[in-house]
């Protein structure tokens, strides 16, 4: 007879077994087709991957001459699980390493041990070729050490470096937002490493190899039917003039500002100068000096020509001047007289210059006080119902020529200055509180307003082709690559082209017009160069010196502004500069020595120290 207690028990322990059974099943199934890390790990004790970088795109000037190319290092890489004892007074010998520095790193890589398994990590980053052929001749001294190819930046000529940027490693938030990343690749900051990455970067490759059971790489795994070559990135011609860029930032040493020349008939960046700018070969690699760069007092990794919302003083006269015409408040034969200066309201103050003047004479000697009369007549125009009102269509016309707004250039960070709104001086002086006199500083360029130097180059560039622009740009194509359609499209301004010649003709004379000219300083023998000086207020220590220019008058083949913190007149440093480029752009040469020399040999940065 059975006994229900011992049925209860076999019941029981076959419950049990059926329960255990098919967790171990389940678990099993987990392990083997869902969780792949013990697949992985299998992987990773079985098969070798090793990655395959590609060379980073070159980068060439509008004529074909390399500024940045590549040159090889090597990391050396350790598998732990196949390191052996070896001599490591030789090795650190090699590596020009102390003992105790190679002790942290063997440490760092025991810890790391089981993780990493039969894997290649990174021991030591970047060892120069000559420091890899000694290593090559003893490779066999030291089982479980390897080299593999990388390729850093090389620069040819030391130019641009706020504009090109630089390449470093990859940091965290970058490896967070873009899975194509794995730490210690290389990325592009900054520049047109940045904003060209997916270009320049390549593809990178792997090779996959199969160990036997004494962990020696045996053969291709699959006979290399999962590698995947490496693909070189895209070389880039930008159109950068190199021998005018080096030349430029030669004019800009111990100078603080910009410079950038644009091509009227393409938006094409000719140069492009941020002063004091960065030496690009001092981050290449590991960017040891980063740091000391970053915490330098004149900030040489801001890009002052793109970054920088100066106030644009008198050459925003120019604008105002178009503004008037098209509006009907102006012609080129109204005449302003000037009493040193504006004298309504608070006044505006003006240098000494022959009284009246007319349009094209107010240009040649930059005469605040017929700006100030200009300018009001625009705000006050009867035609409007309102001050408001005609504030607003005298802002539409601004932001026509580019002010106020990005101009989609392909240089990073880019900022869009500064254009004040109607909110803007409702916040100043009160609803309905303020009229043309309020904003009267709005006539020379000062005030709320502010312009990077790349919107005055390409404001230089719009008058130089009478009415219109092309979005300036810095790289001409992308080898293998379609032209970007929106650096070939005009811009057209609100002012009619009529109106552009009567400009031009005083900005001839500004530079061309002999007695009373602000420019004077600027004129070349042989180039009828048209520009229009501006000394603009600083409130934060001495003016200004800025310069727009273009050359020659009739289809102008370079526009430029010079841009000077704290140097003063406009006509005294900025027009030479910008006089300089020029004659070296369109001559290939410069003959005036003495100018020249007096430029260079200028210290503006020491001045403003010892002040």
């Amino acid at each position: 007879m059975n006994n229900p207690e011992d049925d209860n028990k076999k019941k029981f322990i076959l419950c049990a077994l059926v329960i255990i059974s098919l967790i171990l099943i389940i678990r099993l199934f987990y392990i083997q087709v869902i969780d792949d890390s013990y697949k992985n790990t299998a992987n990773n004790n079985v098969l070798r991957y090793e990655v395959q970088f590609p060379a980073r795109g070159l980068i060439f000037d509008r004529n074909g001459k390399l500024i940045v190319g590549n040159r090889t290092v090597y990391d050396l890489l350790v598998v732990p699980l196949e390191l052996k004892a070896f001599d490591t007074l030789e090795f650190c010998a090699i590596f020009n390493i102390s003992p105790a520095y190679c002790k942290t790193l063997l440490d760092d890589v025991h810890r790391r041990r089981k993780r990493i398994g039969y894997q290649a990590a990174v021991f030591m980053k970047q060892v120069p070729a000559e420091t890899y052929g000694v290593f090559q001749e003893k490779a066999y001294k030291y089982p479980g050490f390897y080299v593999q190819a990388r390729t850093l930046r090389n620069y040819p000529r030391n130019i641009a470096g706020n504009l090109l940027g630089y390449v470093t490693e990859t940091d965290k938030k970058i490896l967070e937002k873009n899975p194509y990343y794995k730490m210690g690749d290389y990325i592009g900051r900054t520049g047109i490493e940045e904003r060209y990455e997916d270009a320049l970067r390549g593809e990178k490759g792997v090779n996959i190899y199969v160990r036997d059971v004494n962990n020696r790489i045996r053969a291709s795994y699959e006979d290399g039917a999962h590698d995947e070559a490496a693909v070189s990135g895209k070389n880039i011609v930008c159109t950068i003039d190199s021998d005018l860029q080096e030349y430029s930032e030669h004019l800009m040493r111990n100078k603080v500002g910009s410079l950038v020349a644009i091509e009227p008939a393409t938006g094409e960046i000719l140069a492009f100068v941020s002063s004091p700018g960065i030496d690009p070969s001092l981050l290449v690699g590991i960017n040891r000096n980063f740091q000391a760069l970053q915490q330098n007092a004149l900030t040489p990794l801001f890009n002052r020509a793109a970054m920088s919302p100066y106030p644009p003083g008198s050459v925003f006269k120019l604008a105002n001047g178009l503004i008037g015409l098209q509006e009907k408040t102006l012609t080129p034969n109204t005449r302003y007289g000037c009493a040193m200066g504006y004298k309504i309201g608070r006044g505006v103050a003006c240098h000494a210059h022959p009284s009246p003047t007319n349009l094209r004479q107010s240009i040649q000697m930059s005469c605040n006080a017929y700006y100030c009369y200009a300018f009001r007549n625009i705000i006050d125009n009867p035609k409007y119902h309102d001050v408001e009102e005609a504030f607003l269509k005298w802002r539409e016309y601004v932001e026509s020529f580019g002010f106020g707004k990005k101009l989609g250039t392909d240089i990073p960070n880019e900022q869009p200055g500064l254009l004040p709104s109607v909110r803007t001086y409702d916040r100043i002086h009160g609803k309905d509180r303020w009229k043309s006199l309020s904003i009267i500083s709005l006539a020379i360029g000062q005030g709320e307003i502010g312009a990077t130097p790349l919107h005055l180059a390409n404001f230089a560039a719009t008058i130089a082709n009478r009415g219109y622009y092309y979005t300036p740009h810095v790289v001409r194509n992308v080898v293998g690559s379609n032209t970007d359609t929106a650096y070939t499209t005009r811009h057209y301004t609100g002012v009619d082209t009529a109106h552009f010649g009567v400009i031009v003709d005083g900005m001839y004379l500004a530079v061309n017009g002999g007695a009373g000219s602000t420019a004077g300083r600027s004129k070349i023998a042989d180039i009828d160069l048209c520009g229009k000086t501006g000394t603009a207020q600083n409130p934060h220590g001495a003016n200004h010196s800025v310069f727009i220019c273009f050359a020659p008058r009739d289809n102008p083949t370079i526009a430029i502004v010079a841009y000077l913190e704290n140097a003063g007149w406009g006509g005294s440093w900025a027009a030479p500069i910008a006089s300089l480029m020029t004659e070296k752009y369109i001559n290939g040469e410069v003959l005036r020595d003495d100018l020249e020399a007096d430029i260079v040999s200028k210290d503006f940065i020491k001045d403003r120290k010892l002040k």
